[in-house]
């Protein structure tokens, strides 16, 4: 079993910043990619960022040049840098993780359970 627990969602003025974290913890041999996905009311759950072990990363174009994923894999937390915020940023953000799970030896996805950003015009 794996768990992601998040943190860092709250309310902001649009133009400012919020920092999110989510950490993995469980039965983790390696985690091979870590990410940020949200969802708007009304609307579909998109990708925001992802970041693979070897520390590539892909960014949506809607937040390019205003969010920065990284990681930290001795503490196997992801993080999200988010500045100028916007009011359409608005959704709940999930974490998201590729992990190879033990005593199976398999790649499993998880999902945290979303943490509300809102941002304010």
């Amino acid at each position: 079993q794996v768990q992601l627990v998040e943190s860092g969602g709250g309310l902001v003025q649009a133009g400012g910043s919020l920092r999110l974290s989510c950490a993995a913890s469980g039965s983790i041999f390696s985690i091979n990619a870590m990410g940020w996905y949200r969802q708007a009311p009304g609307k579909q759950r998109e990708l925001v960022a992802r970041i693979i072990s070897d520390g590539s990363t892909t960014v949506a174009d809607s937040v390019r040049g205003r969010f920065t994923i990284s990681r930290d894999n001795a503490k196997n937390t992801v993080y999200l840098q988010m500045s100028s915020l916007k009011p359409e940023d608005t959704a709940v953000f999930y974490c998201n993780a590729d992990v190879l799970v033990l005593p199976t030896w398999r790649v499993v996805n998880f999902w945290g359970q979303g943490t509300q950003v809102t941002v304010s015009s």
